[in-house]
């Protein structure tokens, strides 16, 4: 049996026959579950894409707005409109801080206590943007095996089509392979942008939240600069 034979006959058979009339119960339910999987996953690649790329364009404005301004109660007023930033968010937990200690003794006398909360931003800001990664990680290493249970039930069910008309034609085994190949191919289709993009946003989370932490320590500068004993 030649590739081109095979290829020829695959073509032949109608896709949507073979899987709404043809496929069994198990078959229909693999194919189903990497289909709502593929498009959960693509659901959250696009939504985290237009997240990162708008915490990106955001915090590049807000730290030119910052490096400007002559003192925090500058920035309080400037950073209103950079609000989905994450370094405003990083920046509100300081300047919270700071204010406390302004207001009880005149000037920042615990930087620890700064520092902390700045930190809580960060790591605050790091979880929202990690959020529904997992999905991406899940996606992208179970797939594949949800499709290759997808591959052997569909080779096996050639095979019982070999035993049970007792001929080797093409299109006794056709249907099985057929299944084998589709379930092959949506798990493919699903783990491959899943990875890409885990791969792609957790370099860009890392970049922002090394951005965060310079950010950190130039909102030290400016708070001991305005308001250090």
């Amino acid at each position: 049996m030649s590739f081109e034979t095979l290829a020829a006959l695959l073509l032949q058979i109608d896709i949507l026959d073979t899987i709404l009339q043809r496929e069994g119960p198990a078959g229909l339910l693999v194919l189903a579950a990497l289909l709502v999987l593929s498009v959960y996953s693509w659901t959250v690649i696009f939504a985290k894409f237009g997240a990162l790329r708008g915490a990106r364009k955001t915090n590049a404005r807000f730290v030119r707005a910052f490096r400007k301004a002559a003192n925090l109660e500058a920035v309080v007023v400037a950073s209103e409109q950079f609000r989905p930033s994450p370094l405003v968010s990083v920046f509100d937990f300081g300047y919270e801080e700071v204010e406390r200690q302004v207001k009880s003794r005149g000037a920042i006398t615990n930087r620890p206590a700064v520092e902390r909360a700045l930190q809580l931003g960060v790591s605050e800001e790091l979880t929202r943007l990690e959020h529904r990664m997992n999905v991406l990680a899940t996606v992208a290493s179970v797939s594949p095996f949800v499709g290759l249970l997808g591959t052997v039930m569909g080779i096996i069910r050639a095979f019982d089509a070999l035993s049970t008309q007792g001929t080797t034609s093409l299109r006794a085994v056709g249907p099985g392979i057929a299944e084998a190949l589709y379930a092959t191919a949506l798990g493919l289709f699903a783990a491959i942008p899943a990875a890409i993009a885990y791969n792609a946003f957790g370099g860009r989370i890392r970049e922002i939240g090394t951005r965060m932490d310079d950010f950190a320590l130039e909102f030290l500068n400016m708070a001991e600069r305005s308001f250090g004993e």
